[in-house]
């Protein structure tokens, strides 16, 4: 089964509680979970709330790696295997889309890949700034420069790389991808909650997680060799730390807008899921009905 909703909604403590119930074990769908020493940021569950539930995809890289859509779906595909061969309920839960939409809809061939071109999209976005690419890509693939945001380095960037090693848009590619999971029966359950009470909670989370010391963390992080341009600090919260240790945010300023950040990021998350397909949406207050879906669907 597949449990996803926004940041903030409750997802993992939720998974640990179906685990529970219906003997599964849980597989992370989060993008920047799976970087080790990234955790209080991440917010990703401590071992002890884990409740000797098993958990696949935490923890798996190092913070040089830039993990991809593609490595999710190999990994998580193997998770699942290994779950099924336990005669365990594999609960894939978290809240990239692009991983979700990746592992349900299939991936396309993206050609030969060729690092030279990555470093020179990548040293051109430095010295000519990312709009240039941007451009770019909108000329090249309007369709696809439509659904990305015009700062969504990552993407512009391998839109540009796919059409250098294919010499088709990336647009192109996508009506011809194959589920890799067409054959699973899959439950789709959603959390949500309304807005002012979602908000309430994301502010209770990114409070807890200055409490908690992001700040001691991203400064551990950088005294161990950890550099400041990896992938994982791109993470909500952590390139504003990254700011304050800077000296060009106070405290307050850098709470405030992880705040800020937060909430925009739910609210992308919510117009991404809701134009996914078969989604049954639940409050995470209500687990009874959640459990008596499951019940439903397992019979």
């Amino acid at each position: 089964m597949i449990l996803l909703g926004p940041t903030g909604v409750g997802k993992s403590t939720t998974a640990v509680k179906i685990a529970k119930a219906f003997d599964g074990e849980v597989i992370s769908c989060d993008s920047m979970q799976v970087y080790r020493g990234f955790d209080v940021g991440t917010d990703k569950i401590p071992a002890d709330k884990r409740e000797g539930i098993a958990h696949y995809l935490l923890d798996i890289v190092d913070s040089s790696v830039q993990f991809t859509a593609a490595d999710f779906v190999k990994h998580a595909l193997s998770a699942v295997r290994t779950i099924q061969g336990k005669k365990k309920l594999p609960i894939i839960t978290g809240g990239t889309g692009l991983y979700l939409k990746a592992l349900i809809d299939g991936l396309f061939p993206e050609g030969k890949k060729d690092p030279h071109v990555r470093d020179k999209l990548e040293e051109e976005a430095k010295t000519k700034g990312l709009e240039n690419l941007q451009k770019r890509l909108e000329r090249i693939d309007p369709v696809y420069a439509q659904k990305i945001g015009k700062n969504d380095r990552i993407r512009i960037i391998r839109a540009l790389e796919v059409y250098h090693s294919t010499k088709k848009p990336i647009s192109d590619h996508f009506p011809s991808t194959k589920s890799h999971i067409k054959d699973f029966n899959i439950l789709r359950i959603g959390l949500k909650l309304e807005r002012k009470e979602l908000y309430r909670k994301i502010e209770q989370r990114v409070d807890g997680m200055f409490a908690q010391g992001i700040v001691e963390e991203v400064e551990a992080l950088l005294k161990s060799g950890v550099e400041e341009t990896s992938p994982p600090f791109r993470a909500l919260g952590y390139k504003h730390v990254l700011s304050h240790l800077k000296r060009e945010l106070s405290l307050e300023e850098t709470i405030d807008l992880t705040k800020k950040d937060t909430r925009h990021y739910a609210k992308r998350q919510m117009t991404w899921f809701r134009k996914m397909e078969g989604i049954l949406w639940f409050s995470p207050l209500d687990f009874s009905s959640i459990a008596g879906t499951i019940k439903g669907f397992l019979v």
